[in-house]
């Protein structure tokens, strides 16, 4: 991993980060903590886990392991009604984590070897490891969110039925070099 590279892997967390931040705008506090059947997760409690997850993995990601002593990940799950305020702040805080860490990767240390779970990982394998995670969950509240709002839904990305405008003001522009993600994130 480059740190070039790891510009552009920013940008695809931030992509997905707003996908969740889109989707919490349109939904109730109800809605939020909405189990849509008895074993599933509301949107609530993935968000915690995200959120916990985040702040255990980058939190002192140079000198720390990524399962922190503090981490309750059982209770990141666990059923209640969450307060959407509360879950917007704690999800802030643990993104701006990450991002922070992401920002201090440098030349210098982005071929150290940290660890998750008392295993070494490199950063770049750290890095992928929660890229992969993290769009798993988000799509699950997309999901939900999808779910819950049926035909009041709107598209996060490229509506449906829309493809082929959307891929010929992509043809009729210059070749570019701008990151997919460009597209979608609010300035």
């Amino acid at each position: 991993m480059t740190i070039q590279e790891l510009k552009g892997i920013r940008k695809q967390f931030e992509y997905y980060r707003q996908m969740v931040d889109k989707t919490v705008l349109i939904l109730s506090q109800d809605e939020l903590n909405l189990k849509i059947n008895e074993e599933g997760n509301s949107i609530a409690m993935i968000m915690r886990h995200i959120t916990g997850n985040l702040l255990s993995r980058f939190t002192n990601f140079f000198t720390e392991d990524g399962e922190k002593p503090w981490r309750n990940r059982d209770d990141e799950f666990a059923d209640g009604l969450y307060d959407r305020h509360v879950l917007i702040s704690n999800w802030d805080k643990a993104w701006n984590v990450l991002f922070s860490t992401i920002d201090n990767i440098t030349e210098e240390n982005i071929n150290e070897n940290i660890k998750i779970r008392n295993q070494d990982h490199t950063v770049a394998e750290a890095i992928y490891r929660q890229l992969a995670h993290y769009p798993y969950h988000i799509g699950q509240i997309v999901f939900i969110g999808k779910v819950i709002r049926d035909k009041e839904w709107q598209s996060l990305s490229i509506p449906k039925n829309k493809s082929n405008e959307y891929n010929q003001t992509k043809f009729e522009n210059p070749n570019s070099d701008t990151h997919f993600a460009d597209d979608y994130l609010i300035k």
